[in-house]
């Protein structure tokens, strides 16, 4: 049976096993032999990251053909208007082209229960900081921080809370969980993966 691992990768790790130069990565953290990431998030973000066993999930995960949902949280530099909300609703152009529109919400406050980050972000007492919910579906390279720039407010934190219907669900950072078969199997029947 293929097995599914939810990670919540902390600030400043690769997302891979090895590193020459000496960086915090994934081994740090894990020592389950045979699995591998399903798609990545860059060393300065955090959050929900899938390690699977099966190159197929693997594929579905990572690949934007497959439109598997991603969901952020950004903190952002400033307070959105609702125009620069529309824009990311819409899609944005990057040099790699237009962005898919994007479903973003201005968050009322910071998320729950959420962690400290080591080291903290900049603090300017005369610019305030929000925070969005963006859920993308591709996975370009540092792709919501590009288009939080586009739209004119650079993010400073980016926490990766859910992809598909898996959120991070209390893990804290560093922590792991394997999904019981029931939910692997469903991913695989639902997905259409064959052997």
């Amino acid at each position: 049976m293929s097995r599914i691992f939810l990670f919540n990768k902390p600030y400043g790790v690769l997302t891979q096993f090895t590193d020459a130069d000496g960086r915090a990565t994934l081994a740090d953290y894990i020592d389950i032999p045979g699995i591998y990431p399903a798609g990545r998030l860059d060393k300065n973000s955090e959050g929900l990251l899938l390690l699977t066993d099966d190159g197929k999930i693997q594929q579905q995960v990572a690949d934007p053909r497959f439109k598997l949902t991603k969901t952020y949280w950004a903190q952002v530099e400033g307070v959105p208007d609702e125009q620069a909300l529309m824009s990311l609703r819409t899609g944005v152009v990057l040099k790699d082209g237009m962005t898919r529109p994007a479903e973003v919400s201005l968050m009322k406050t910071e998320p729950d229960k959420l962690w400290p980050r080591d080291p903290p972000i900049r603090y300017r007492a005369s610019i305030p900081d929000s925070w969005l919910e963006l859920t993308i579906r591709e996975g370009r390279n540092r792709q919501v921080r590009r288009m939080t720039a586009a739209a004119g407010y650079p993010t400073l934190r980016l926490i990766r809370c859910a992809i598909g219907r898996w959120s991070l669900n209390g893990l804290q950072p560093g922590d792991m969980r394997e999904l019981p078969e029931n939910e692997v199997s469903w991913f695989i029947n639902n997905r259409g993966i064959t052997n």
